[in-house]
């Protein structure tokens, strides 16, 4: 069995004094995939940065304070590839220290850890977004081809910032010109699931549901209530999709429990 879990963890040290340290000790979790870590590995504590029992893989942003992802492997990893530039896919080298994407190989699989920019509808942070999509999709498509030629099967964790439909956010009419659900970004989702032929291991899992949501904000009652989204995803080759027995979201039991304004999402594979 392989058990992956995935979280923004909106600030490492700041997650790490309210109770990441605590989950990190008693998680079952084979792969854990951090993102939103804003932090160079230098200013994390030990016990976080290099954990007894774990292999660690840090991918800060140039921009300090931003971004960063992290992947913890029980296993040491066979390959490790910070960003995504490099395979002759248009826009991808704006992104390679950008803090978004760190891939790992495992035996059988790739596992990665991505962090999609939020957006902001009528900024430049959305056009950063958008171009962040096209050069991903495209690598998406490529990795997938040169696993397949190794065998291997591909996991892509992380927040896509992206509610694709209806049942992912509880007020999806109020947001429907913001970013994070806006046509064109749900349509790219769409085509990540169609045109690449990947697999929403939670949705494939659970087709009927609302949610389960995986991130509140911070804002009023949202947590109280379960008025969030579920942006947090764990998207695979077909092959692994398969092979996954259950999936979840680690949702804390009170508000004053939480270390982030996302929960854990756990998924697990018989291999």
């Amino acid at each position: 069995m392989l058990t992956v879990t995935s979280v923004n963890v909106n600030g490492l040290r700041a997650a790490a004094k309210k109770g990441f340290t605590e989950w990190l000790a008693q998680t079952d979790a084979d792969v854990i995939c951090l993102q939103e870590v804003r932090a160079e590995p230098q200013q994390l504590a030990a016990e976080v940065r290099e954990p007894d029992g774990w292999h660690t893989v840090h991918a800060p942003a140039a921009a300090k304070g931003r971004a960063g992802v992290s992947l913890y492997t029980r296993r040491a990893p066979e390959r490790v590839q910070i960003g995504f530039g490099g395979f002759g896919d248009a826009g991808s080298e704006e992104f390679v220290d950008s803090g978004r994407y760190v891939e790992v190989d495992l035996p059988g699989v790739t596992v990665a850890s991505l962090y999609l920019p939020s957006g902001e509808v009528g900024t430049e942070r959305q056009d950063e977004k958008e171009r962040f999509m096209g050069a991903f999709l495209s690598y998406l498509k490529g990795l997938k081809v040169r696993a397949a030629a190794d065998g291997r099967e591909v996991l892509v964790c992380g927040d896509w910032n992206i509610a694709h439909q209806e049942a992912d956010l509880k007020n999806w009419k109020g947001n429907k010109k913001n970013s994070g659900f806006l046509p064109e970004e749900r349509e790219w989702l769409t085509r990540v699931f169609d045109e690449a032929a990947y697999v929403d291991v939670v949705r494939a899992l659970h087709p009927d549901e609302e949610g389960p949501y995986s991130w509140w904000s911070y804002r009023g009652r949202a947590f109280d209530n379960d008025t969030g989204w579920r942006i947090d995803y764990q998207v695979a080759t077909p092959g692994l999709a398969a092979r996954a027995v259950k999936a979840w979201v680690e949702r804390a039991a009170t508000h004053a429990e939480r270390w982030s304004d996302h929960a854990p999402v756990t998924a697990v594979f018989n291999l």
